[in-house]
């Protein structure tokens, strides 16, 4: 990269442009959450259809996350994120234009696929731009906006919905995603990667393999567990996805080398990840729409109310940093899912069809500490279960896995609902959101195991590969 090109950028422009984009991309995970009854009630639909409106974009957002940051490497980072910029944009309109929810979900979808291209390329991109000595202090304000984005998306899907319409939850990222494109063109200077070949039959596997599994995870409820399409897409998802892991132990560049996962440390964080990402968004998903149908508060109020849990992370999450590089991230990480599924299993058991705020206070407050004291340290524990020259891939699968498991999450909790209670009463609302919840708790609790099974810090350290240092850029809490 010339001087002149680098001139050109400047550090200040690419915090600013990846860390918007970012924004958008996170705050569409759960924007949504909020606004799924007006949803239902204005374009109709069932559980399933509203599931595929969250599920849609989560899972081609995991399933294409580690493909999109190849492309880049392969044909310019910021070519291909201007490009994932705009798909997204794009895909935000027709969500606020979509006639029915199928369009809506079609829309959802797309909207994923950009995200996927546009996501992983915001920290290489920065990394271009800023000095090696202020990387540590870009990553965190760049994680901190991405931080706010997943505490405010209930409240933002939820003061739209309530004050406009929940049309506006998509057309919020229009303005900002065609103010971002000039300025990522003039702004942001281009890079490449190694120019590997990138992964075709890999992510072939794995796109078919996860889409089948969670469709028929999905279709059970309404078309019966026995159904032809359902058994379909469960056996033919799982034997393509353990293709995806037999190809991947043979292939010269695959997208996910197995043998990362031969490493305890990186199986073990990665297992969290997924399991805390399941627990989470799927009783974040029920949890939204029994504030609303059953409790009765407004989507504004829905969403406030939900801060204590959401928003926790922005209050927390230091403290949480200082006490894993004073004790090692393990226990940090191990405590606060332990603490989530307590309190997921507290409201599990207060919830009722007439359960006052101050009731499922103490639940909010403790899950959200939880959620808190993961984050903070999980990044670096994935980062250091490697050797450095792996971190990128190392970092790009476990945000994968982790957006895989907020898509099976809400699937596999909404079946759970749907087969012990519905929407015909709050008290059958409850019902069937009791046993998730539990569900729910237990599946945070094993992640807490996972968690467990990480090597200690000192162990981790002399079993990391040799004596090529990690730089700050790497180590750097994403």
């Amino acid at each position: 990269m010339s001087q002149q090109t680098a001139r050109r950028g400047g550090a200040a422009w690419a915090l600013v442009i990846t860390s918007v984009a970012g924004f958008m991309a996170a705050l569409d995970n759960l924007v949504v959450t909020t606004a799924l009854p007006s949803i239902r009630e204005d374009l109709g639909g069932g559980l399933h259809d509203l599931e595929w409106t969250v599920s849609a974009y989560t899972l081609t957002f995991a399933v294409l996350l580690m493909f999109g940051a190849a492309l880049g490497d392969r044909f310019g980072r910021r070519r291909l994120f201007i490009a994932g910029l705009a798909v997204f944009t794009g895909a935000s309109a027709a969500a606020a234009l979509a006639p029915g929810i199928d369009s809506l979900i079609a829309a959802r979808a797309i909207q994923g696929a950009g995200a996927a291209v546009m996501m992983p390329l915001t920290l290489t991109l920065l990394t271009a731009a800023v000095p090696a000595a202020k990387r540590g202090m870009a990553y965190g304000i760049w994680g901190a906006v991405n931080g706010l984005a997943v505490a405010s998306g209930p409240l933002v899907g939820g003061t739209l919905t309530e004050h406009i319409s929940w049309q506006w939850i998509f057309w919020l990222n229009v303005p900002l995603g065609l103010a971002l494109l000039p300025l990522a063109r003039l702004r942001l200077t281009e890079s490449h990667g190694t120019g590997a070949r990138l992964d075709i039959p890999g992510t072939l596997l794995a796109s078919g393999g996860l889409f089948g599994i969670v469709y028929g995870l999905v279709r059970g409820p309404v078309d019966g567990w026995t159904g032809s399409m359902v058994l379909t897409g469960l056996f033919a998802g799982s034997a393509l996805l353990a293709g995806f892991v037999l190809y991947s132990t043979r292939a010269a560049n695959p997208m996910l080398p197995m043998r990362l996962f031969r490493s305890r440390a990186f199986s073990g964080i990665n297992a969290a990840s997924l399991l805390m990402f399941l627990g989470m968004f799927g009783s974040i998903f029920l949890l939204s729409q029994y504030m609303q149908g059953v409790l009765g508060y407004s989507p504004t109020e829905a969403g406030l109310r939900m801060l204590p849990w959401t928003g926790m992370p922005m209050l927390v999450a230091p403290i949480a940093g200082i006490l894993a590089d004073r004790i090692g991230g393990r226990p940090v990480v191990a405590a606060g899912l332990f603490l989530q599924a307590l309190g997921l299993g507290y409201m599990s058991v207060v919830a009722t069809a007439d359960a006052s705020y101050a009731a499922q206070l103490p639940a909010l407050i403790v899950s959200g500490i939880g959620m808190a004291l993961f984050f903070a340290p999980a990044s670096h524990l994935v980062m250091s279960s490697v050797r450095p020259s792996e971190q990128g891939i190392a970092s790009g699968a476990n945000n994968a896995l982790r957006e895989v498991g907020g898509a099976l999450g809400i699937a596999v909790m909404a079946s759970i609902f749907s087969a012990q209670g519905g929407y015909e009463t709050g008290q059958t609302f409850v019902d069937g959101m009791r046993p998730a919840l539990v569900t729910g708790s237990a599946v945070v609790a094993l992640a807490g195991v996972a968690a467990l099974l990480i090597p200690t810090r000192r162990r981790a350290e002399r079993q990391t590969a040799p004596a090529e240092p990690a730089p700050v850029l790497e180590t750097a809490s994403h």
